[in-house]
């Protein structure tokens, strides 16, 4: 419903917001059918990914049909309690997150050359 007035006032969003939320702070035993019931009550979804490795449980990524159901999700779903853990719901942002993987191989690679030519951290 409020999706529908956002729409008819042509309203400007933020350039943060896109149709891909990034979820964290999620229970680990939480199941996609569990991520459907929560989210889709915001709006149609095309996708969800949960995260089933060490290093991604407890996150998800939602992608929206529609824009205006993603900022209505983050509005309301920011902070929202699921098995006694406050979901963290942002807009997925492409260049923070291949700025974090670009340190993560930039870290490898000095790493490396200090084990390469035997140049120890604690100089």
């Amino acid at each position: 419903m409020a999706a529908i007035s956002l729409r008819k006032q042509n309203t400007r969003l933020p350039p943060e917001v896109n149709r891909v939320l990034y979820v964290r702070n999620l229970p680990f035993n939480i199941s996609s059918e569990e991520m459907y019931d929560i989210f889709g009550k915001y709006g149609a979804i095309r996708q969800i990914r949960v995260g089933t490795s060490k290093d991604t449980r407890g996150t998800a990524f939602v992608v929206y049909e529609d824009i205006y159901d993603a900022k209505t999700a983050v509005d309301h779903l920011s902070g929202f309690n699921v098995a006694n853990r406050y979901l963290i719901v942002l807009y997925y942002q492409q260049a923070k997150m291949s700025k974090k993987a670009d340190l993560k191989k930039k870290e490898d690679e000095i790493a490396r050359m200090q084990e390469k030519y035997g140049i120890s951290k604690d100089k």
